[in-house]
């Protein structure tokens, strides 16, 4: 193991501390990159003419500052009747005969649904819903816009 001489004369550089396993002393070490999943890929993919619906989720806090528990917003998240169209199956709207002026919708799109539409699936953090491609009632700009009740 080599080590450079440190000169007490030399003022251009700053002494350089080595150790032998070249780690720098009073730097804290940085923790081992964690392996980075899409969150999107985790999500069941619809196929044919389903599609994968997030229901809209209500903001934690009224107009009036009262915060909600989080029981509650869950219960409003599974009664609710609106969602954002997260993924759509390699069939929805294909058939021209059925829609002959296109898909009524497209993925990022809120829709409306009825309130027992669609299969609904489990997932960390809340729930989605498998529609197919006919039960989508309409779209809306702006979900706030809907009064949503449970």
């Amino acid at each position: 193991m080599k080590l450079r001489e440190q000169s007490s004369t030399s003022t251009a550089q700053s002494p350089k501390i080595i150790t032998p396993n070249k780690e720098l002393v009073g730097v804290k070490k940085s923790e081992p990159k964690k392996e980075v999943t899409n969150e999107k890929a985790k999500l069941p993919q619809p196929t044919g003419w389903r599609m994968l619906v997030l229901p809209f989720r209500m903001s934690e806090k009224s107009k009036g500052g009262v915060l909600f528990g989080t029981e509650t917003i869950d219960k409003q998240q599974v009664a609710s009747q609106c969602g954002n169209v997260l993924a759509m199956g390699s069939e929805c709207y294909v058939d021209k005969e059925r829609y002959p002026n296109g898909p009524w919708c497209k993925v990022g799109d809120w829709v409306v649904f009825a309130r027992y539409a669609g299969s609904r699936i489990e997932i960390e953090g809340g729930e989605v819903r498998l529609l197919n491609e006919d039960e989508v009632l309409a779209t809306v700009q702006d979900p706030t816009d809907i009064l949503h009740k449970y």
